[in-house]
């Protein structure tokens, strides 16, 4: 069983940055990989961003590809996400995911164990 909580969204200018963090319990975190999806105001959840269970590999979608990295603090049990050169494509709320396979060259499908998400807003 692994627990996820969001944190680290708000408001922000077009061109800002944000980094939003994914707070995990449970013994078995650092065996999985993990990603971030979000879900803009009424369109569907889609993916943004993957890691594998060593952080030694990640996966971006090509929408925010240069601009938003992911990491991980295995210690800290967190995964991140760093957003930079924020868009107001970019509003959505954010959601952290623990996968069940992880792929580099392809976006991944969820897992079962999802985080409440946390809301980013991108003003123009």
């Amino acid at each position: 069983q692994v627990q996820l909580v969001e944190s680290g969204g708000g408001l922000v200018q077009a061109g800002g940055s944000l980094r939003l963090s994914c707070a995990a319990s449970g013994r078995t975190f650092s065996t999985y990989a993990m990603a971030w999806f979000r879900q803009p105001p009424g369109k569907e959840r889609e993916f943004v961003a993957a890691i594998n269970w060593s952080g030694g590999s990640t996966n971006y979608a090509d929408s925010v590809k240069g601009r938003f990295t992911i990491s991980r603090d295995k210690v800290a049990n967190t995964v991140y996400l760093q957003m930079n050169g924020l868009k107001p494509d970019d509003t959505a709320v954010y959601y952290c995911n623990a996968l069940k396979y992880y792929s580099s060259n392809t976006p991944p499908s969820p897992g079962n164990y999802w985080g409440q998400g946390t809301q980013v807003t991108v003003s123009s």
